[in-house]
């Protein structure tokens, strides 16, 4: 048996997947079966995130032995050697394999080698257009004026610009139309980019042109939400230090999701704004960079035009993307660890910045046009959460420093059930308050600003310990045990597909309360503030309850109250990266339940995806 047969008796394998496989054995009766077998395993590596497939990592992709009949052994996959397989590859005519890397490959090619890389076509043209849209954003000339005009405003909103990476960061997005700023929670980037937006503001009527058009965008409705009320706070907060009221007026008082942005076609997956139709913007500003996947940041890009600031806020350590994809990590190791600043800025900075300690210049340089400042300090929390050293030791992946804090029991807010696989055994008062509360709002409104107070989160979806099984207890739970419909007053709804018709999108959290006549709907929230959007419950997309939730899908919130649920064994989807997401979406307290083995194997564990985007962006 050859590994494409043994791959069509795999049940990890979707039928979409094959369907591939058997459309080009239709084709070419004569292909290759080892052309097919990588077909086959690209079109799934997409579905776990990667932009295509390492030839010489192929055995990762799937569980180790395929499932043979009932009751019989498990049978290995007859895995081909790699000089043979990509030798397969070479000499098919259905198989790319001769351009450079920002080089289109032909509409007729399947597949795409590259670097030991196999891509679908699809995918392949989505990094290569996304390396091409971000250098041209890049390269771009920024016009800075003169940046002395504008030093008594930077330095009322940065008093100690001095080894500030804060200040550091709103600088170089002065000087540079391509800017990532990445931190963890807490640690200013919605602060620095109101500061900022203010300094480009001083900056166009020192020049005597009108404030800057800007836009503010986010991959969810949840974190557009925030990022726009963080915005406010910022604003306010500049206001009574004393900044000019005219330069923030300047500030844009709402966010967008990047489809709302983009704009959406009803029943189409194309969008209103693309390359010859960009978006009306002299500056963007796009939160949680981490979430958005390669298909959807490389529409966005390609939709910013030529002369556009575009600055991408991300945290490195969070899950990567949903979709296929990792593209804030190829970004930031294209553009390095965000820590100095070249000596060519800190000369043009030095009005703002004064003189920065001399630092050797990086070898070798990186061919991509884009600058990133790394932010260093502070974590999102209240004061009654001391998260920032459990947060560090997962980030770092060190198991020990992590369990002997949960174990110390002396961070405050910080809860560890250790072993405890029944997140509903010990956090079932606190469930319950929370879902009355959201019951005994005055209105959908009301109910919608409570949502987020708590928020049970997993690792997996399916099983003992994961968001769907949860979910059924706990509504189970609140109807008193009693079947009867599932729409009742007050239950959380997870949108689970993009609907462009409804303008609800895949992550999009809502609440099922009735109206002023009594009768049961579902709101979501609207454009404007305070004005949720009424859904009939049978007209919805695909959904979900939300009592309980991924931390996949929590990416981009933050909740007062944080129970987060390991499973009880190991599972592929646990890594550091999963760990820390789930834990920083605390606010108010974390209570962590599971085991320390399981803890140990994910703080083990880092999230990795294939991909040649990287490789892409430095050969601009």
């Amino acid at each position: 048996m050859n590994l494409w047969q043994a791959l069509q008796q795999h049940p990890a394998l979707r039928t979409v997947d094959l369907a591939l496989g058997h459309s080009l054995q239709r084709l070419d009766p004569a292909i290759d079966p080892l052309v097919l077998a990588a077909a086959v395993l690209a079109a799934h590596a997409v579905t776990q995130g990667h932009a295509g497939l390492r030839l010489d990592q192929a055995a990762r992709l799937l569980p180790e032995a395929a499932s043979a009949e009932e009751g019989a052994a498990a049978v290995p996959l007859p895995w081909p050697a790699l000089a043979q397989w990509t030798q397969a590859l070479q000499a098919s005519p259905w198989v790319y394999r001769e351009g450079a890397l920002l080089q289109a490959a032909p509409a007729p090619a399947v597949l795409v080698l590259e670097a030991g890389l196999v891509y679908l076509r699809r995918y392949r043209e989505f990094e290569r257009r996304l390396a091409v849209g971000l250098q041209r954003i890049g390269s771009q000339p920024v016009e800075t004026g003169q940046l002395a005009a504008i030093a008594p405003v930077f330095a009322s909103l940065f008093p100690q610009a001095a080894g500030d990476h804060q200040a550091q960061a709103a600088a170089m997005a002065l000087r540079h139309p391509l800017m990532l700023v990445t931190g963890g929670p807490g640690t200013g980037k919605t602060t620095t980019i109101a500061r900022l937006l203010v300094l480009l503001a001083a900056q166009a009527r020192a020049a005597g042109q009108p404030a800057p058009r800007i836009g503010l965008a986010a991959p969810t409705g949840r974190a557009a939400e925030r990022m726009a009320e963080s915005l406010r706070l910022a604003a306010q907060k500049m206001l009574a230090a004393g900044v000019d009221p005219a330069l923030l007026a300047a500030l844009p008082a709402h966010a967008s999701t990047v489809h709302r942005l983009l704009g959406v076609i009803p029943d189409s997956p194309e969008f209103r704004h693309h390359a010859d139709n960009p978006l009306a913007l002299e500056v963007l500003v796009v939160d949680e960079a981490s979430m958005m996947g390669l298909s959807l940041m490389t529409r966005l890009v390609e939709a910013v035009a030529s002369g556009t600031r575009l600055v991408l806020l991300g945290d490195p350590d969070q899950l990567p993307s949903v979709e296929a994809g990792d593209v804030l990590a190829a970004l930031l190791r294209a553009s390095g660890d965000g820590s100095r600043i070249e000596p060519d800025d800190a000369t043009a900075l030095q009005p703002l910045l004064g003189t920065l300690p001399a630092v050797p210049r990086q070898a070798p340089a990186s061919g991509f046009a884009g600058r990133r400042v790394q932010l260093q300090r502070g974590w999102r929390q209240s004061q009654a959460l001391d998260l920032a050293p459990l947060a560090a030791a997962c980030r770092q992946g060190d198991a020990a420093a992590a369990l002997a804090l949960l174990r110390g029991g002396a961070l405050a807010g910080v809860h560890w059930h250790q072993d405890q696989g029944d997140t509903l055994a010990i956090g079932r008062k606190a469930l319950l308050a929370h879902a009355h509360r959201l019951r005994d709002a005055a209105d959908p409104a009301q109910a919608l600003a409570l949502a987020n107070e708590l928020r049970v989160l997993t690792a997996v979806r399916e099983g003992p310990q994961g968001a769907a099984t949860l979910n059924t207890r706990i509504e189970a739970l609140l109807r008193g045990g009693r079947d009867g419909s599932p729409w009742f007053q007050g239950r959380l709804l997870l949108i689970t597909e993009n609907s462009y018709r409804h303008r609800l999108f895949n992550g999009d959290v809502g609440v099922c309360f009735a109206d002023a006549h009594g009768k049961l709907l579902a709101w979501f929230p609207g454009e404007a503030e305070g004005a949720p959007r009424a859904f009939h419950p049978a007209a919805l997309p695909a959904h979900d309850s939300a009592f309980a939730m991924t931390v996949h899908k929590a990416q981009g919130s933050e909740y007062g109250q944080v129970w987060l649920q390991l499973p009880l064994r190991e599972n592929r989807v646990l890594s550091r990266e999963l760990v820390y997401t789930g834990l920083t979406r605390a606010r108010d307290s974390l209570h962590l339940a599971g085991s320390a083995q399981v803890l140990e194997l994910a703080l083990a564990r880092q999230a990795a995806r294939w991909s040649g985007l990287e490789a892409r962006l430095q050969a601009g």
